[in-house]
Protein backbone atom coordinates (compact mmCIF):
# COMPACT_ATOMS: atom_id res chain seq x y z
CA UNK A 1 0.00 0.00 0.00
CA UNK A 2 1.32 2.97 -0.40
CA UNK A 3 1.83 5.63 1.86
CA UNK A 4 2.34 9.25 2.65
CA UNK A 5 3.43 10.17 6.36
CA UNK A 6 2.23 13.89 7.75
CA UNK A 7 5.22 15.78 6.10
CA UNK A 8 4.56 14.36 2.67
CA UNK A 9 0.68 14.62 3.12
CA UNK A 10 0.93 18.52 4.10
CA UNK A 11 3.68 19.20 0.91
CA UNK A 12 0.99 17.42 -1.19
CA UNK A 13 -1.35 19.44 -0.60
CA UNK A 14 0.17 22.77 -0.59
CA UNK A 15 1.65 21.57 -4.38
CA UNK A 16 -2.20 20.81 -5.50
CA UNK A 17 -3.19 24.23 -4.28
CA UNK A 18 -0.15 26.15 -6.11
CA UNK A 19 -0.43 23.94 -9.33
CA UNK A 20 -4.44 24.05 -9.39
CA UNK A 21 -3.55 27.91 -10.43
CA UNK A 22 -2.06 26.92 -13.29
CA UNK A 23 -3.45 26.12 -16.43
CA UNK A 24 -0.28 24.56 -18.32
CA UNK A 25 0.56 22.85 -15.13
CA UNK A 26 -3.12 21.41 -15.05
CA UNK A 27 -2.61 19.99 -18.45
CA UNK A 28 0.58 17.88 -17.98
CA UNK A 29 -0.99 16.33 -14.32
CA UNK A 30 -3.90 15.73 -15.72
CA UNK A 31 -4.33 13.47 -18.59
CA UNK A 32 -8.65 13.09 -20.01
CA UNK A 33 -8.37 9.74 -19.60
CA UNK A 34 -6.54 9.17 -16.80
CA UNK A 35 -7.84 7.25 -13.37
CA UNK A 36 -7.32 6.46 -9.92
CA UNK A 37 -7.23 2.94 -8.66
CA UNK A 38 -8.02 2.36 -5.15
CA UNK A 39 -6.55 -1.31 -3.91
CA UNK A 40 -8.33 -3.40 -1.34
CA UNK A 41 -5.67 -2.98 0.95
CA UNK A 42 -6.58 0.88 0.48
CA UNK A 43 -9.90 0.49 0.83
CA UNK A 44 -10.41 -1.78 3.99
CA UNK A 45 -7.97 0.72 5.53
CA UNK A 46 -10.38 3.35 4.76
CA UNK A 47 -13.53 1.36 6.27
CA UNK A 48 -11.30 0.75 9.53
CA UNK A 49 -10.53 3.84 10.46
CA UNK A 50 -13.39 6.51 9.26
CA UNK A 51 -15.91 7.16 11.56
CA UNK A 52 -18.59 9.14 8.95
CA UNK A 53 -21.22 8.44 7.07
CA UNK A 54 -18.76 10.16 3.86
CA UNK A 55 -14.46 9.84 3.85
CA UNK A 56 -12.12 12.67 2.38
CA UNK A 57 -10.26 12.17 -0.71
CA UNK A 58 -7.68 14.78 -0.77
CA UNK A 59 -6.28 15.78 -4.60
CA UNK A 60 -2.30 16.27 -3.65
CA UNK A 61 1.12 16.38 -5.89
CA UNK A 62 3.52 13.95 -5.13
CA UNK A 63 7.05 13.60 -7.56
CA UNK A 64 5.01 15.49 -10.01
CA UNK A 65 2.12 13.14 -10.10
CA UNK A 66 -1.78 13.91 -8.80
CA UNK A 67 -2.58 11.95 -5.99
CA UNK A 68 -6.00 11.02 -4.66
CA UNK A 69 -5.03 10.84 -0.94
CA UNK A 70 -7.66 9.31 1.71
CA UNK A 71 -8.36 10.60 4.78
CA UNK A 72 -10.78 9.18 7.42
CA UNK A 73 -13.28 12.11 9.07
CA UNK A 74 -14.91 11.81 12.50
CA UNK A 75 -18.56 11.35 13.04
CA UNK A 76 -18.89 15.25 12.73
CA UNK A 77 -17.29 15.38 9.56
CA UNK A 78 -13.60 16.66 11.21
CA UNK A 79 -10.42 14.99 9.75
CA UNK A 80 -9.10 12.20 12.05
CA UNK A 81 -4.98 13.08 12.37
CA UNK A 82 -3.28 9.81 11.39
CA UNK A 83 0.30 9.17 11.12
CA UNK A 84 0.36 7.47 7.60
CA UNK A 85 -2.09 8.66 4.24
CA UNK A 86 -2.56 5.97 1.62
CA UNK A 87 -2.80 7.06 -1.82
CA UNK A 88 -3.36 6.49 -5.42
CA UNK A 89 -1.62 7.68 -8.51
CA UNK A 90 -3.74 8.92 -11.35
CA UNK A 91 -2.48 6.82 -14.03
CA UNK A 92 -3.54 5.06 -17.71
CA UNK A 93 -5.88 2.71 -17.43
CA UNK A 94 -4.51 -0.99 -18.50
CA UNK A 95 -7.52 -2.30 -19.85
CA UNK A 96 -10.96 -1.72 -20.89
CA UNK A 97 -13.62 -0.09 -17.92
CA UNK A 98 -16.62 -1.86 -18.04
CA UNK A 99 -19.81 -1.01 -15.93
CA UNK A 100 -22.29 -3.20 -15.08
CA UNK A 101 -25.98 -2.02 -14.42
CA UNK A 102 -29.13 -4.29 -13.39
CA UNK A 103 -32.01 -2.48 -14.39
CA UNK A 104 -35.33 -2.65 -12.82
CA UNK A 105 -36.04 -6.45 -12.33
CA UNK A 106 -34.84 -7.56 -15.87
CA UNK A 107 -32.86 -5.88 -18.00
CA UNK A 108 -29.08 -6.03 -17.08
CA UNK A 109 -26.97 -2.96 -19.23
CA UNK A 110 -23.67 -3.70 -19.67
CA UNK A 111 -21.22 -0.64 -21.08
CA UNK A 112 -17.74 -0.95 -21.70
CA UNK A 113 -15.42 2.29 -22.07
CA UNK A 114 -12.07 2.02 -23.71
CA UNK A 115 -8.30 2.97 -22.25
CA UNK A 116 -8.57 6.32 -23.00
CA UNK A 117 -12.59 6.51 -21.65
CA UNK A 118 -14.29 6.24 -25.02
CA UNK A 119 -17.51 4.09 -24.85
CA UNK A 120 -16.56 0.97 -27.19
CA UNK A 121 -19.35 -1.37 -26.23
CA UNK A 122 -23.06 -1.20 -24.97
CA UNK A 123 -25.46 -4.50 -24.77
CA UNK A 124 -28.91 -4.84 -22.87
CA UNK A 125 -30.11 -8.44 -22.16
CA UNK A 126 -33.24 -9.84 -20.21
CA UNK A 127 -33.00 -12.37 -17.71
CA UNK A 128 -35.54 -13.70 -15.55
CA UNK A 129 -37.04 -11.32 -12.58
CA UNK A 130 -34.20 -10.96 -9.48
CA UNK A 131 -34.92 -8.13 -6.86
CA UNK A 132 -32.22 -5.14 -6.34
CA UNK A 133 -31.45 -1.41 -6.14
CA UNK A 134 -28.81 -0.45 -8.49
CA UNK A 135 -27.03 2.38 -6.80
CA UNK A 136 -26.69 4.98 -9.87
CA UNK A 137 -28.03 5.05 -13.24
CA UNK A 138 -24.92 3.64 -15.23
CA UNK A 139 -26.28 6.13 -18.38
CA UNK A 140 -25.69 9.24 -16.19
CA UNK A 141 -22.04 7.70 -15.39
CA UNK A 142 -21.04 6.98 -18.62
CA UNK A 143 -21.87 10.38 -20.02
CA UNK A 144 -20.70 12.18 -17.20
CA UNK A 145 -17.11 10.46 -17.51
CA UNK A 146 -17.20 10.76 -21.37
CA UNK A 147 -17.98 14.83 -20.89
CA UNK A 148 -14.85 14.76 -18.64
CA UNK A 149 -12.79 13.21 -21.26
CA UNK A 150 -14.23 15.66 -24.42
CA UNK A 151 -14.44 18.74 -21.95
CA UNK A 152 -12.27 18.23 -18.83
CA UNK A 153 -9.26 20.30 -20.26
CA UNK A 154 -11.74 23.19 -21.40
CA UNK A 155 -13.76 23.14 -17.92
CA UNK A 156 -10.08 23.47 -16.17
CA UNK A 157 -9.38 26.46 -18.82
CA UNK A 158 -12.20 28.57 -18.29
CA UNK A 159 -11.75 27.99 -14.51
CA UNK A 160 -8.48 29.45 -14.38
CA UNK A 161 -8.87 32.16 -16.99
CA UNK A 162 -11.66 33.56 -15.34
CA UNK A 163 -11.64 32.62 -11.53
CA UNK A 164 -7.78 31.77 -11.26
CA UNK A 165 -8.04 28.53 -10.64
CA UNK A 166 -10.13 29.21 -6.76
CA UNK A 167 -13.29 26.98 -7.75
CA UNK A 168 -11.18 24.30 -8.85
CA UNK A 169 -11.66 21.02 -6.36
CA UNK A 170 -9.26 20.55 -3.67
CA UNK A 171 -10.86 17.42 -2.15
CA UNK A 172 -13.98 15.23 -2.29
CA UNK A 173 -16.47 14.12 -0.07
CA UNK A 174 -17.11 10.45 -0.86
CA UNK A 175 -20.49 8.39 0.57
CA UNK A 176 -19.05 5.55 2.73
CA UNK A 177 -21.27 3.06 0.89
CA UNK A 178 -18.94 3.44 -2.12
CA UNK A 179 -16.30 0.82 -0.40
CA UNK A 180 -19.45 -1.28 0.77
CA UNK A 181 -20.60 -2.66 -2.76
CA UNK A 182 -23.83 -5.26 -2.19
CA UNK A 183 -21.46 -7.78 -3.63
CA UNK A 184 -18.83 -10.41 -2.39
CA UNK A 185 -15.32 -10.62 -3.86
CA UNK A 186 -14.42 -7.12 -4.39
CA UNK A 187 -10.51 -6.92 -5.65
CA UNK A 188 -10.06 -3.26 -6.67
CA UNK A 189 -12.13 0.50 -7.04
CA UNK A 190 -11.25 2.36 -10.01
CA UNK A 191 -11.97 6.29 -9.47
CA UNK A 192 -12.46 8.36 -13.03
CA UNK A 193 -13.72 12.38 -12.77
CA UNK A 194 -16.56 13.21 -14.53
CA UNK A 195 -18.75 16.18 -15.18
CA UNK A 196 -22.15 17.14 -13.84
CA UNK A 197 -24.51 20.02 -14.19
CA UNK A 198 -25.28 21.17 -10.24
CA UNK A 199 -28.87 23.06 -10.45
CA UNK A 200 -27.99 24.57 -6.99
CA UNK A 201 -24.91 25.84 -8.06
CA UNK A 202 -26.26 26.61 -11.52
CA UNK A 203 -22.59 25.49 -13.21
CA UNK A 204 -20.76 22.32 -14.13
CA UNK A 205 -19.00 21.21 -11.71
CA UNK A 206 -16.66 17.77 -11.25
CA UNK A 207 -17.06 14.58 -9.67
CA UNK A 208 -15.45 11.19 -8.80
CA UNK A 209 -17.27 8.36 -9.71
CA UNK A 210 -16.36 5.04 -8.14
CA UNK A 211 -16.41 1.35 -10.20
CA UNK A 212 -15.70 -1.56 -8.07
CA UNK A 213 -14.54 -4.70 -9.94
CA UNK A 214 -14.90 -8.25 -8.32
CA UNK A 215 -12.80 -11.53 -9.15
CA UNK A 216 -15.98 -13.25 -10.85
CA UNK A 217 -17.13 -9.92 -12.49
CA UNK A 218 -17.71 -11.11 -16.22
CA UNK A 219 -20.14 -10.09 -19.04
CA UNK A 220 -22.24 -13.30 -18.82
CA UNK A 221 -25.80 -11.89 -18.13
CA UNK A 222 -25.52 -12.67 -14.44
CA UNK A 223 -28.71 -11.79 -12.82
CA UNK A 224 -26.80 -11.98 -9.32
CA UNK A 225 -24.91 -8.72 -10.31
CA UNK A 226 -27.16 -5.36 -8.95
CA UNK A 227 -24.45 -2.89 -10.11
CA UNK A 228 -20.47 -1.71 -10.31
CA UNK A 229 -21.37 1.95 -10.32
CA UNK A 230 -21.39 4.02 -7.26
CA UNK A 231 -22.61 7.36 -5.78
CA UNK A 232 -21.27 10.86 -7.03
CA UNK A 233 -18.81 12.69 -4.51
CA UNK A 234 -18.84 15.88 -3.63
CA UNK A 235 -16.25 18.86 -4.21
CA UNK A 236 -15.19 21.03 -2.30
CA UNK A 237 -15.06 23.49 -3.42
CA UNK A 238 -18.12 24.75 -3.37
CA UNK A 239 -19.63 21.80 -1.53
CA UNK A 240 -17.60 21.50 1.60
CA UNK A 241 -18.29 20.30 5.14
CA UNK A 242 -16.50 21.17 8.67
Amino acid sequence: MTILNREEYAAAIAAWDTSSKDYSTIQKLIPPNYVFTLSLDQIEWVKKNNKCKDFCSEMGVYKSQLVLILCPLEANGQKISVNEYPYSILAELTTNLTLVETKGYTLVKNAVLSKDLQRVDQTADMYFPVANMPIMEQDKAVAAIELWRDEGSTWFYRECDEFKGTRIFKRFYVPSEDLNPPKEGLSYIVCSFGIKFSEIYQRTLVTLIFISFYQDLQNTGSVEVISNTYDWSRPCPPICQL
